[in-house]
């Protein structure tokens, strides 16, 4: 064991707790048994099986209300995977689910056997016919889709609010739709071709000329029993009337029973009932979207109404007028949206029976947005609206930022109530829809049945389609709680089907919860052709059995999940997953739902339980020592949960005191420690010169394991040389601006064989030759943005830090009458808001004060409009950073590079490299993960230059790509310089 490895008992929850009924069983805490475990290895190989508790933990949840562990995990890689799985699980009589995003509402992607995750492995989108249409993999998320449709001007039909992370697979599978599809626009209307595997292990490519005739050699039984279906349908002329009438409204509750009706062969037919079949008939492998037109041309309104009732009442009206989206927000939902980010903080103040429509037109064209706008004024002019909060305007608009903040309110609806409810909870989010002519009715009955059965009330939805949705929270731990739940079902169920016929799921499948309710919708008649089908198409019943069909009328009560109480920064989490793609660790080890979910389980255990230490043993690399610690999750949770934050915090307590001293010690002594480290590197850099980069990397791997993985760094080939010793010279009289190189520019420096300006010499050169010269303080070294401690969770150091460089900052800038360039993103914002909480009250007044710009924003806004660009490269491709998403500078990134270059591009697959200061040389692995997907777009094609601007995360670039990233600054130098140039 390395000396100083950190012990596991430091995480053990420390809280007085009363043990879960849902916790793990202490017997499942060696993980998946035998044989299970070995036939799997044996089968697919050791790398695509998860056994450990801790992996069917972290697979346990999905953002529904139920918790189901499975078995075993698996992670195939290709259709004869899959294959394989299916063959296998028929010959031992087991059950198979299929799980991509883990975004699903009703437990779809929970299964109590075999889980299969289609997420890894399974992205790739191929855009066809200049974008008519698209053939995407299950594993793609809709953002990432509509990214590479948006350069053809196109986009795919289904747009749910989960589009950030849910997956075409999932959409598809669900028949999910969201915000405009409606019932035109859904996966069943736009799908043009479908590639699926049977359970029997059959694959069927719909689009193939032959698909019937080898379908027919193949599964002769299954096509006569789907003719056989749909001539019993057809002859059945009130049932055909039926089903027709319940799919003119949303309707994603059971089979598509009109596949039968749509489909003229056996494949036409299959085509139809994949689709919103829940992973119960077969594995999508593969989906051909017929997409739409991206009318670019937007005008849209947040419209505030006194009453629930009269925003209903205005639906219609948008309607005709031919909005292509109407979107309700009761008072409950608008109230909770101040969490999210952006959100007028006065809407707090409105009052409960307030509602508002989010009212939007798309255009292709200048004049037909005028003609939508002239229509839209002339329905809002009949209208009697009410402001009663100041941030209210009641107006349309085309400002992209003001439609951007009125969308992000929306899409947070689940999130940002489910957020505000109660800790310790469980969230059930329900769908349903009624004919849009009752939509103000059915508001109504909805809010009276909340009441009575003691719910709080929060109503959003798809107004236009008459689609609702509504969110309810109760102790799952309670038995009393539970018997609530079940009543308000029972009456909630009654209440749409008999009083509104309308659809008990309207786009979120039916799942586990409305299972049980299936037949009151349908009735016996049609409800028995869909326990038939799944016979005749899984006889076996392989596939996702109680999900779509159960005949248990207790079913949506089983599997219910606690929500026990954890730590204050993750206990608002409801597990939504929209923090998963964005996290560099996701396909590594764990994301931070999963994080979270983890240490869930470890409070639902007795302490010192089996399973708890299993999941402490893990939890160290996993969860802690795997994050980059960059917060981008918190961009992507709509309540903002930073979960790296709550890691960081998780490595402090896992510091001896003796650490935290020796850490607070270099930070007092940084000057000496900066020198030691720019001389090291330029030791080791003459080293790999003179006997090549392998005893380096011998030497630092044979430290690592003698001390701790997690302290020392592995040296890469791609480490730069030392910057030099000095910097530029400046004067502070007449400075524009203070220039604060960040200490990673100070000890490392340029690309390999860059030939050019370094980065400080860049910046205070092209800051001259825009007039608005800059001064670098005398005494920069020794001082740091202070990330390096706060990275690892060393609270003492950073604390020395923190204070030392405001107070410097402070003294450098005038009292902060000049601003502070700072020439790293990293720094940039550990500058402006990481170091805060650590300053003493003096020193926030001082920080206050300060005005710290990051250099790209002082490139774009303050010297590009003073400089002529004398020359461009041909292409650029960009690396924005995510400490760049934080700050919101990615779009300064991008206006320096377009100055510089003739073409620049940002890859749809960027993200954080997860290099993170020194992380990537601690867990190179890490890295490799992180870009593994950006690498491969930017290889795609050859670049004149490889841009970002910040020095250890081109470093991470270089590693994944074999490029050489460098700052655009650099490049703005060069653009702007007179006289011949160099690279």
């Amino acid at each position: 064991m390395p000396l100083l490895e950190p012990k596991p008992e430091a995480l053990r929850p420390g809280a007085a707790r009363t043990p879960s009924v849902d916790r793990v069983a202490a017997r499942q805490a060696p993980g998946t048994p035998e044989p299970l475990r070995g036939d799997l290895v044996a089968l697919l190989g050791p790398e695509k099986v998860l056994w450990k508790v801790s992996d069917l933990v972290k697979y346990a949840s999905d953002a529904s209300p139920y918790r189901f562990v499975p078995q075993v995990v698996v992670v195939p890689q290709d259709i004869d995977d899959i294959s394989a799985i299916l063959s296998y699980a028929h010959g031992k009589g087991r059950e198979v689910v299929f799980r991509a995003a883990g975004t699903s509402l009703n437990g779809q992607a929970q299964g109590e056997d075999i889980l299969v995750d289609v997420r890894h492995h399974w992205a790739g989108i191929e855009v066809l016919d200049d974008g008519a249409r698209a053939r995407i993999r299950p594993g793609t998320t809709i953002v990432r889709a509509n990214a590479a449709l948006a350069r053809h001007g196109r986009l795919l039909g289904p747009d749910p609010a989960s589009a950030i992370a849910c997956t075409v697979g999932g959409v598809v599978a669900n028949n999910a739709s969201g915000m405009t599809a409606g019932t035109t626009r859904n996966s069943y209307r736009t799908v043009s071709s479908l590639t699926f595997v049977l359970p029997s292990g059959t694959v069927v490519d719909t689009a193939a000329p032959n698909a019937d005739e080898e379908l027919a050699r193949a599964e002769p039984r299954l096509c006569e029993a789907l003719m056989a279906l749909k001539a019993e349908i057809e002859a059945d002329a009130g049932l055909t009337a039926r089903i027709r009438a319940k799919y003119e409204i949303k309707n994603t509750n059971g089979y598509r029973l009109d596949a039968f009706l749509d489909g003229s062969t056996p494949v036409q037919i299959l085509r139809g009932l994949m689709v919103g079949s829940e992973g119960t008939f077969g594995f999508i492998s593969e989906v051909v979207f017929d997409t739409l037109p991206l009318d670019r041309r937007v005008s849209t309104a947040l419209l505030f109404f006194p009453s629930l009732t009269a925003a209903a009442a205005a639906v219609p009206r948008f309607n005709e007028a031919g909005a292509i989206a109407v979107e309700l927000m009761d008072g409950n939902t608008l109230r909770a949206s101040v969490s999210v980010q952006g959100v007028p903080a006065d809407w707090a103040e409105l009052p409960k029976e307030t509602t508002a429509l989010l009212v939007e037109f798309r255009a292709p064209d200048e004049s037909g947005q005028e003609a939508y706008e002239r229509a839209a004024a002339a329905v809002v002019e009949e209208l009697d609206l009410v402001a009663p909060v100041a941030s209210v305007t009641n107006a349309f608009t085309r400002d992209a930022k003001v439609i951007s903040g009125y969308w992000k309110a929306r899409k947070a609806f689940v999130t940002a109530v489910g957020g505000s409810r109660p800790s310790g909870t469980t969230l059930i989010t329900e769908d349903f829809a009624v004919p849009p002519a009752r939509l103000a009715e059915a508001c109504e009955a909805l809010l009276g049945l909340q009441a009575r059965h003691g719910f709080d009330a929060a109503v959003a939805g798809h107004a236009a389609h008459g689609n609702l949705h509504f969110l309810l929270a109760f102790d799952a731990a309670k038995p009393s709680d539970v018997d609530r739940y079940a009543a308000f079902m029972d009456d909630f169920c009654r209440l749409t089907v008999e009083r509104f016929d309308g659809s008990l799921k309207a786009e979120h499948a039916t799942g586990r919860n409305i299972a049980p309710f299936l037949e009151l919708e349908w009735g016996p008649r049609a409800t028995e052709l869909m326990w038939r089908t799944k016979q005749v198409i899984d006889p076996d019943g392989v596939l996702a059995p109680r999900i779509v069909l159960d005949r248990d009328p207790k079913a949506h009560l089983r599997g219910l999940k606690t929500i026990p109480e954890v730590e204050a920064i993750a206990d608002p989490c409801i597990e939504c997953g929209f923090c998963e793609p964005t996290c560099p660790s996701h396909d590594l080890t764990t994301s931070p739902r999963q994080r979270i979910v983890l240490r869930r389980e470890m409070m639902r255990q007795p302490g010192g339980s089996p399973v708890e230490t299993q999941l402490l043993d893990a939890y160290g690399y996993d969860a802690v020592d795997t994050c980059a610690g960059d917060s981008t999750c918190k961009l992507a949770c709509p309540v903002g949960i930073d979960t790296g934050a709550l890691m960081k915090d998780f490595r402090h307590r896992r510091h001896s005191p003796r650490e935290e001293r020796i850490a607070a010690l270099t930070a007092k002594n940084f000057k000496a420690v900066e020198a030691a480290a720019r001389l090291a590197v330029a030791a080791a850099a003459r080293i790999g010169d003179r006997i090549g980069d392998g005893p380096l990397e011998t030497v630092t791997a044979l430290a690592r394991k003698a001390v701790r993985p997690d302290l020392v760094p592995e040296w890469l080939p791609e480490i730069p040389g030392a910057a030099a010793r000095k910097l530029p010279r400046t004067s502070r009289t007449g400075a524009s601006a203070v220039y604060y190189p960040a200490c990673v520019n100070r000890i490392f420096g340029g690309p390999e064989g860059h030939h050019g300006p370094s980065l400080p010499q860049a910046v205070v050169a092209v800051s001259a030759r825009a007039g608005k010269p800059v001064w670098i303080p005398e005494d920069v070294a020794g001082t740091c943005c202070a990330t390096i401690w706060h990275s690892k969770g060393y609270d003492e150091g950073n604390t020395v830090m923190a204070n030392r460089i405001v107070e410097a900052a402070w003294g450098w800038t005038a009292g902060g009458r000049l601003p502070l360039v700072v020439d790293a993103s990293s720094c940039t914002l550990g500058i402006a808001h990481e170091v805060v909480p650590y300053l003493t009250d003096e020193n926030r007044e001082l920080h206050r004060e300060l005005t710290v710009v990051d250099s790209l924003v002082w490139a774009a806004d303050e010297l590009l409009p003073e400089l002529t660009v004398l020359r461009k490269t041909g292409s650029a491709v960009l690396h924005p950073t995510c400490s760049m998403q934080h700050l919101g500078d990615v779009e300064q990134l991008r206006a320096v590079a377009e100055a510089v270059a003739e073409e620049v591009v940002v890859p749809d697959d960027a993200g954080c490299c997860a290099f993170a200061g020194d992380r990537g040389m601690l867990h190179k692995e890490l890295t490799a993960s992180a870009t593994a997907k950006e690498a491969a777009e930017v290889n795609g094609r050859t670049y004149d230059a490889y841009l970002s601007a910040n020095r250890m995360c081109e470093v991470g670039m270089d590693r994944a790509t074999g490029h050489s990233y460098y700052s655009v600054l650099m490049e703005l130098e060069r653009a702007t310089r007179s006289g011949a140039v160099t690279r």
